[in-house]
């Protein structure tokens, strides 16, 4: 599993809600348009999947940051909830 941070600019409010339902059900929202995901590949891929249905790609921007457990330590936060954890893993 891998930790995949999906960050969205939407501008149509209908649109826009419909993703964050989306997302909501495979992570965690960390901020307005960003969403931590720790998912198994195949889960990933049904997520991309189902986004595309939901947006338009002329107007809307959509964005997957794949952070491993090689690299999740070196995330960084200030305030808020802290960086989601993998399965097996410790963050110091």
């Amino acid at each position: 599993m891998l930790l995949y941070i999906v960050t969205y600019d939407i501008p149509s409010d209908r649109r826009r809600r419909r993703v964050a339902n989306l997302l909501e059900g495979y992570g965690r929202r960390v901020q307005w348009s960003v969403f931590e995901c720790v998912l198994p590949s195949h889960l990933f891929t049904e997520l991309k999947k189902r986004l595309k249905g939901r947006v338009n790609l002329e107007e809307d921007s959509i964005r997957f940051y794949v952070v491993s457990g090689h690299t999740i330590g070196q995330v960084e936060v200030w305030g808020g909830v802290p960086v989601t954890e993998l399965p097996g893993s410790t963050i110091v």
